[in-house]
């Protein structure tokens, strides 16, 4: 094959050309004469380069500097550009001596990633990680998750890869995890979550905490809960739920949703009731009321929706008056069998909008009792809580009493915030109010003997009830009483 006569040496390279005649193996001589050629154009440089390789096989420095000019020339080409073959075959010859150098590895790899050859890249991605030691496939794992996490790689392709990842390095599965996500690969993701959440030596080279992951997994459980098998999803969320003291009441929504999604209403009502029933802050139960009512109203809202079309279907509908078992082609379809052979029965009703509304309206209703109960639970001994409790239910003295009767039974006297002997006395007027004073003596005479604070709160029990006596004319009973709330307490009183 015949040179063009530019590319021959000329008079100024010759002598470079006498030094290599006598030393051909000096990779010195080859550089200054590179280095002096620096302005000659690629192709003469090209040849130097060639004829300084086939010498020097093994020069680290010769090839990394001769496959850097090359990727200068294709920088701005396209990808189809037949200088790109020419670049990948020189790769390939330069990695027969060359494959142990990682950096060789990585300028090959990141230019077959440019020019999109999956297969190619990929089998390239799996020579240099048998080529190199295992201390530096970190270096190659790097571009390889870059290359595989690209849009148009195939899911199987980037499973395998990220799998065959983490039995190098296990540390980076939320990695794994993330992608899983993006790729909307729900259950291998949550699978892969629950065991890093079941891991106690796990350690996050995010910073996320155990807290932040469970909250992921129950939200990856209940967006997704119709996707997600194989996983007890009331236990999972349970089990943040006794684990963690705050976002309790998201958790207790999370677990709801899911049910919704499932569409187990009854059983996310349920959830619901549960829910506000145990939380004990204001916050946590706001969260789960709002949604609660929120998921009632959508509920009414679609039935009535539902309901403007079935009304429409029926009008088209005839009459039919034949046994619908015999008709094969209507028990094949389960809602419509459904629907006729239903029709009538009142627990299959559809058109149950009022009860729906009466639901929501008695939610809302119960919503003071609801947050009352809330701050009882933060602490029972509150006798002003219980004050109020008693008055949201004005007008029903059946639940006033049991109220009363709850509260005095729960108050511990030597742990109550404020005094507790109010209760007793609003007791014993509740019964007086309805003229009934024989229960109302009843209720003094347990309270002067419960073990108060002070001796102020027992005085002022045993005047309450002389009162109520003057009121109602017994002055010999509430002389009677003085007398014995005067008397000196036995013995076994004062030691008690």
């Amino acid at each position: 094959m015949s040179l063009p006569k530019e590319l021959y040496p000329s008079q100024d390279d010759l002598l470079y050309e006498e030094e290599l005649l006598r030393n051909p193996f000096s990779l010195k001589l080859w550089w200054r004469y590179l280095i002096a050629r620096s302005d000659a154009p690629f192709k003469k440089r090209f040849i130097i380069y060639e004829r300084a390789l086939k010498a020097l096989p093994g020069s680290y420095k010769l090839w990394h500097a001769y496959l850097r000019e090359r990727l200068e020339i294709v920088r701005n080409l396209p990808v189809t550009h037949p200088q790109y073959e020419t670049l990948n075959n020189t790769f390939e010859r330069a990695l027969v001596t060359m494959h142990k150098m990682p950096r060789i590895w990585i300028m090959y790899l990141s230019t077959l990633t440019e020019q999109k050859l999956i297969t190619k890249t990929r089998r390239t991605f799996d020579r240099a990680l048998c080529a190199l030691p295992v201390t530096q496939h970190d270096r190659i794992w790097e571009p390889y998750l870059v290359f595989v996490s690209q849009r148009g790689i195939p899911i199987e392709t980037s499973l395998r890869v990220y799998r065959r990842y983490l039995k190098y390095d296990p540390s980076h599965i939320e990695d794994f995890i993330e992608f899983l996500v993006n790729s909307n690969l729900w259950q291998e993701a949550a699978e892969r979550l629950a065991s890093v959440l079941n891991d106690g030596q796990f350690y996050s080279i995010k910073g996320k905490t155990k807290h932040r992951l469970w909250l992921e997994l129950c939200d990856l459980l209940t967006t997704h809960a119709t996707e997600v098998s194989g996983l007890n999803v009331d236990a999972i969320i349970r089990g943040g739920i006794r684990k963690f003291t705050d976002e309790v009441g998201r958790l207790w929504t999370s677990l709801a949703d899911y049910y919704i999604r499932r569409n187990l209403f009854e059983k996310a009502r349920d959830i619901f009731e549960e829910g506000m029933t145990t939380v004990v802050t204001v916050r946590d139960f706001s969260v789960i009321f709002d949604a609660y009512s929120q998921f009632e109203e959508s509920m009414v809202a679609l039935k009535m929706e539902n309901m403007d079309l079935s009304d429409e279907e029926e009008e088209e509908e005839e009459e039919d008056e034949e046994d619908i078992r015999l008709d094969i082609a209507l028990c094949k379809s389960k809602s419509k069998f459904e629907k006729k052979i239903f029709k009538g029965f009142w627990l299959h009703d559809d058109k149950d909008v009022d009860l729906r509304l009466a639901r929501l309206e008695h939610l809302m209703n119960r919503r003071p009792e609801l947050a009352n109960s809330v701050l009882l639970r933060q602490n029972p001994h509150n006798v002003e809580q219980w004050h109020r409790r008693v008055k949201l239910f004005e007008g029903n003295p059946t639940k006033q009493i049991l109220t009363y009767t709850e509260a005095v039974r729960t108050i511990d006297p030597m742990k109550a915030v404020g005094k507790p002997h109010t209760l007793w006395v609003a007791f014993a007027k509740l019964y007086e109010t309805y003229k009934d004073l024989a229960n109302a003596r009843v209720i003094f005479d347990k309270a002067v003997q419960v073990n108060y604070k002070t001796v102020d709160h027992l005085a002022s029990i045993w005047a309450e009830w002389a009162e109520m006596e003057l009121r109602h004319k017994n002055f010999k009973g509430a002389l009677e009483l003085m007398r014995r709330a005067t008397a000196e307490p036995s013995v076994e009183v004062k030691r008690r």
